[in-house]
């Protein structure tokens, strides 16, 4: 918030991404970036990482960097786009140099840190691997000699993140324990006599009651499943290709 960013997410993204105004269009190419009457229509992958990148003055807007992370998937692993964005971010704020540019690195490092919060705020299955926290803490590792209060901010970025990971690994065990005790009750049951079975309207008369019921506990285990997980579910893979 208050951090320059690119076009309106309403500008930019339309169903199907294109204007429906294709008559009267007007093309326009910024930095590989192909725009069609202000919408983002077409780029390579390398334009569409440099358009991720925050600098000292401009920060993606939120809705680019959601859809940028979770459509990047299909063609990148995001422990490679992220030493991918690490790596021009160290290129371009000049973070290799012995004589950091310490005006300039107050002015990106909130970007990063806000970049790097977002990721993992939306996407926290990604940094289950060690090569994401590896990335993250190299480019904080980077800044923080510049000011103090990015470690504090390095800090609480992995304690919440521990804390989310902590929270969906316990929600798949109990996914897990669920399944485990369904299958053993559903040959139980099919072993007992059908006089000792209980009709299911026996335990709840009313229909109601028991959808109610029975869609809070689907909803719990839904909350687990991230956005990123449905990508991936739909990718339409060649049966030809044994390697994925």
């Amino acid at each position: 918030e208050g951090m320059p960013q690119t076009l309106s997410s309403t500008s930019m993204f339309t169903p199907c991404g294109f204007s429906p105004h294709l008559h009267t269009s007007k093309e326009d190419e910024q930095g590989g970036l192909i725009f069609q009457d202000g919408n983002l229509t077409s780029a390579s992958l390398d334009a569409l990482i440099q358009h991720l990148i925050p600098t000292t003055d401009y920060y993606p807007e939120k809705a680019y960097i959601f859809t940028c992370l979770l459509s990047s998937r299909l063609f990148i692993e995001p422990h490679e786009l992220l030493s991918r964005v690490c790596h021009k971010c160290i290129e371009q704020q000049r973070l290799d140099d012995p004589v950091l540019d310490k005006a300039r690195i107050r002015k990106f490092g909130p970007k990063i840190l806000q970049l790097l919060t977002e990721w993992t705020e939306t996407f926290p299955y990604d940094f289950q691997e060690e090569l994401m926290i590896g990335h993250l803490k190299d480019m904080i590792h980077r800044i923080a000699p510049c000011d103090e209060a990015y470690w504090k901010k390095m800090n609480q970025l992995l304690q919440t993140l521990n804390q989310k990971l902590a929270t969906l690994s316990h929600g798949q065990e109990g996914i897990v324990k669920i399944n485990a005790a369904v299958s053993d009750k559903l040959v139980a049951f099919k072993s007992k006599p059908p006089s000792i079975q209980r009709e299911i309207l026996s335990v709840c008369s009313d229909p109601y009651t028991l959808a109610q019921q029975l869609t809070h506990v689907e909803l719990e285990r839904l909350s687990h499943i991230g956005p990123e997980e449905f990508v991936q579910a739909f990718v339409h893979k060649d049966p030809l290709d044994g390697t994925k």
